[in-house]
């Protein structure tokens, strides 16, 4: 019986801890998009006025490895046995994009616009004798950044 408490208590630590880290998480990266809110990041390639002089562009990136707590894993884990939508899986890859992206916005500060963002995602992380699962998340977010020149 102990046993089988010691199991529950270390599944709700692990439950609170992974819960807590990725809510401090969202926090940082909510304060962080407020303070970026001013550089802005388009996909297109064309949105300068045709009349600006472009003073310095320069290739700017920034990436984020996110991983899943234990707790989110076996959810996660159960969830692929009987099918359906994994949420865990969906706050992971939605925290490194953002953090990609607010990593790649630090790098370009000065700039006025980054351009032709891309955004790409890839699992890392993962023993080679395990199919399923997902142990890590990489983003990279890679752009454009263009200062003009100030008439």
């Amino acid at each position: 019986m102990a046993e089988l408490i010691i199991i529950i208590g270390l599944i709700a630590l692990g439950y609170l801890a992974g819960t807590m880290a990725e809510t401090r998480h969202y926090r940082s990266i909510i304060e962080r998009e407020r303070r970026f809110l001013n550089l802005p990041v388009v996909t297109g390639e064309n949105f300068l006025d045709e009349k600006a002089e472009v003073e310095k562009a320069q290739l700017v990136s920034g990436s984020a490895v996110i991983s899943l707590d234990y707790f989110k894993r076996i959810l996660a884990e159960l969830r692929n046995l009987f099918g359906g939508e994994v949420s865990a899986y969906e706050t992971l890859i939605d925290r490194a994009r953002r953090e990609a992206i607010l990593r790649m916005k630090e790098t370009a500060q000065e700039a006025d616009i980054i351009l032709n963002l891309r955004i790409e995602t890839s699992r890392i992380g993962q023993s080679a004798n395990r199919r399923r699962g997902l142990g890590s998340v990489e983003a990279i977010a890679y752009g454009t950044a263009v200062t003009l020149k100030k008439k």
